[in-house]
């Protein structure tokens, strides 16, 4: 059994549109439909914890929840500044959930519609097996350069070999402890500087994630040409 955590705090700001991304319309319903559908009918979890902005709550409620009966969104939670602050309120209420329910986690970006029963599945499978921490990735398809600005060019210094490059996603996926006490120890630091839960956890408590291999549809709503690419990808998988 396992608990999600559906982070959809977002807003509409790289799409120059007013409506945040997570409740814009991919065939005829909002993006954060899609992937609250498949932890709904998923049978390894048994809650979903929503995080959105304090603003968003009762449209969230109203709008998604109620609209499309997710009986298994069993909070919904104001999110913070950051995303690791969004994250830690929503470990906080799972805290209060019993031990049986919250031994796994799952942390998912509500951005992304296309997230899969396998995936979640695989993920779930490997926390119960032993595993710590893991995350669905997808390898690097395009050279990767790291870049400097050198007197004022944007110059390519290093190449590093595409086979170790893999291109994170989510859900990824905890043992509810490790990713409770990696949060606790991040908030005591003053270096707040976390792009997503897998470095949090190699930074604060020395785990590393195992991959898991995903998709390449499992994109991320963040500009107008995603939402188009997403239409594509609803009509064939919906």
């Amino acid at each position: 059994m396992a608990v999600a955590i559906v982070l959809a705090g977002g807003s509409g700001k790289r799409m120059n549109t007013d409506v945040a991304k997570q409740f814009l319309k991919i065939n005829g319903k909002e993006v954060l439909y899609y992937s609250l559908r498949v932890f709904e009918n998923n049978e390894n979890i048994t809650d979903i914890v929503l995080v959105t902005r304090e603003e968003d709550i009762e449209y969230c409620k109203k709008n998604i929840i109620d609209e499309y009966g997710f009986n298994k969104v069993s909070n919904i939670v104001c999110g913070g500044k950051e995303r690791y602050d969004s994250v830690y309120n929503g470990l906080q209420v799972i805290s209060t959930y019993p031990e049986g329910k919250r031994q796994v986690v799952l942390i998912h970006d509500g951005a992304r519609p296309f997230i899969t029963d396998i995936m979640i599945n695989e993920s779930v499978k490997k926390i119960q097996s032993g595993c710590q921490a893991c995350t669905i990735a997808v390898p690097a398809k395009d050279t990767i350069k790291k870049v400097e600005n050198i007197d004022g060019k944007i110059l390519g210094i290093e190449t590093p070999d595409r086979k170790f490059l893999y291109q994170i996603q989510t859900p990824q996926t905890f043992e509810f402890n490790l990713i409770m006490s990696s949060y606790e120890k991040m908030l005591k630091d003053h270096n707040h500087n976390i792009t997503d839960d897998t470095m949090l956890v190699e930074q604060y408590s020395g785990v590393y994630s195992e991959i898991i291999e995903g998709t390449y549809e499992n994109i991320k709503i963040t500009t107008s040409e995603d939402l188009e690419i997403g239409e594509i990808f609803a009509k064939k998988s919906f």
